[in-house]
């Protein structure tokens, strides 16, 4: 089945029911099938032939998935990329995926006029800007005409195998330069029926929402919500603004959508939360970060039973583990409560030692995958492939547990892990006891050079506004929970961590000054 069919099914089925609502308007499926449509056309009328990049760098608006949809349907290749690449960013991105065509919007321009020079297969930029008249340098056109051309039959979507290329993830670099995680139609649509069986239960009647980027998450959750013919709500087009994310709850009657740890924190602790109605919420998706226990806690306290933890990869979409709404509160004491829940409907999972055996229950070791959700391999990366899915499994770089009834226990990641004297000190632990402390609001657990034990414990900490912290006590304070060789060598202070474009730590960042001179980080 080609991805882009997804669009047309919704249409067909309920072509007056509303597809999107952004900044007070309104857009039918009907209407969005019809301009996924166009967009296609357009394409092959330019020679977009089968496998051809269509690269999207746009902040979210409906025309996002119109343009993933009509890529599909002509066939090609879809590459999201983050609207905040920079002119060298975006020229890498675009390089190496040897993409053809770019469609980007008015705030993208100069950055692709940076970028274009050194992209010598790039044929074509499309500029989305409603609010221009003609095409405005260094765009080729704009994507308001193409689209505007919707008319006749539906399009009949291209004739796609089901391990037909569909879509280019790139992986957020935290080791060297990105790479291109393949993802196939077969493994899209398996992604929505897993979404739909055991993270969000959507039907037609529900409503979505896109408060994170749609070239990332929110995108993909924006497949399961079309394969429903759910209203989609888009939040706006970048940035989160939890005012704003209330009031929309509150209006459309939001059901679901995905968002980082840092945004639900956001809304928890904002003062329009208790004079806004957001009783429609079932499910709040969340990944991409750590959500630390009291976070939960103070999340499930004032929105209600509505959090779904998944636990995945760039290479494995959405897909991988689940901790359901009901289990963030059944498990509360017994530990469980902690985990990353267990593993989706689809997805094989185990935990495998350094020689690539399978350990038991109670062991730590690397968290491998294996289903139809995940990547084909890498673009262009036969020796990153063949690493990543040795054996036929996707080796996750994640440290991680399975108790005697499938709940998965993340630890770290493997280029986090501390080795203080021998012993494996794993940062999340450590972080997830700090943040009990009522004077810390964020912590970040690194292990910098000490000339004993080779690496030494050190916590970066933000406190709460308004609290002071004593590195002494802190330290004193840990001990209360973590063994002599987890706690903290050292506290640092500071006003904020550095984040990634997603929301994550930079850990790299943090760990990167004291490290400085000595030609290694480990």
């Amino acid at each position: 089945m080609n991805t882009g069919d997804l669009l047309t099914n919704a249409a067909r089925s309920y072509p007056d029911h509303p597809a999107f609502l952004f900044e007070g308007t309104s857009r039918t499926y009907a209407q969005s099938c019809a301009r996924a449509d166009a967009f296609a056309r357009a394409l092959l009328a330019g020679g977009l032939q089968a496998g051809d990049r269509v690269s999207v760098y746009l902040r979210n608006c409906p025309e996002f998935m119109e343009i993933l949809y009509g890529t599909w349907k002509a066939g090609g290749v879809v590459v999201p990329l983050n609207a905040t690449f920079t002119p060298d960013e975006l020229a890498w991105h675009l390089a190496d995926s040897g993409a053809s065509v770019l469609v980007t919007d008015a705030e993208g321009l100069s950055a692709v006029e940076k970028a274009r020079p050194d992209l010598p297969d790039l044929g074509r930029v499309i500029c989305h800007d409603p609010t221009a008249t003609q095409p405005s340098l260094p765009a080729d056109e704009l994507l308001e005409p193409v689209l505007a051309a919707a008319s006749g039959a539906s399009l009949a979507a291209a004739d796609v195998g089901e391990n037909a290329l569909a879509w280019i993830a790139y992986t957020s670099g935290t080791t060297g330069r990105p790479k291109g995680a393949m993802l196939t139609h077969r493994g899209l649509i398996h992604q929505c029926l897993t979404t739909l069986a055991d993270v969000e239960r959507m039907e037609q009647h529900h409503v979505g929402m896109h408060a994170a980027p749609m070239s990332h998450g929110s995108g993909h959750n924006s497949l399961a919500f079309t394969m429903k013919a759910c209203t989609q709500v888009i939040h706006q087009r970048w940035g989160f603004n939890p005012a704003l994310f209330l009031e929309q709850v509150e209006t459309h009657r939001v059901a679901a959508l995905f968002m980082v740890p840092t945004q639900i924190k956001m809304i928890v602790e904002h003062p329009d939360l208790d004079t806004r109605d957001v009783s429609s919420l079932e499910w709040i998706c969340y990944g991409g970060a750590p959500m630390y226990r009291e976070d939960q806690k103070r999340a499930l306290k004032v929105l209600g039973p509505v959090l779904v933890q998944c636990f995945g990869q760039t290479e494995s979409p959405m897909s991988g583990t689940v901790l359901t709404r009901e289990e963030h509160s059944i498990h509360d004491g017994d530990g469980r409560e902690r985990s990353v829940g267990r593993v989706r409907v689809g997805i094989e999972l185990k935990i495998f030692g350094p020689d690539n055996t399978e350990l038991p229950s109670g062991e730590a070791g690397e968290i491998c995958l294996r289903g139809p959700q995940l990547m084909a391999g890498y673009w262009n990366r036969p020796e990153a492939t063949a690493e990543t899915l040795a054996g036929g499994w996707l080796h996750t770089g994640d440290v991680g547990m399975l108790d005697e009834r499938g709940y998965l226990f993340i630890l770290d990641r493997l280029k986090d892990l501390i080795i203080s004297g021998g012993l494996n000190v794993y940062p999340h632990e450590i972080e997830d006891v700090l943040l009990t402390h009522p004077a810390v609001s964020e912590a970040c657990v690194i292990g910098v050079p000490d000339d004993k034990w080779g690496e030494a414990v050190r916590a970066v900490v933000v406190p709460v506004a308004g609290a002071t912290i004593d590195p002494a006590e802190l330290i004193s304070f840990s001990g209360q929970y973590l063994a002599g060789y987890k706690k903290p060598k050292g506290v640092d202070v500071v006003d904020a961590l550095p984040k990634t474009t997603y929301g994550k730590v930079a850990k790299r960042e943090v760990r990167a000054p004291y490290w400085a001179g000595l030609g290694r980080s480990i």
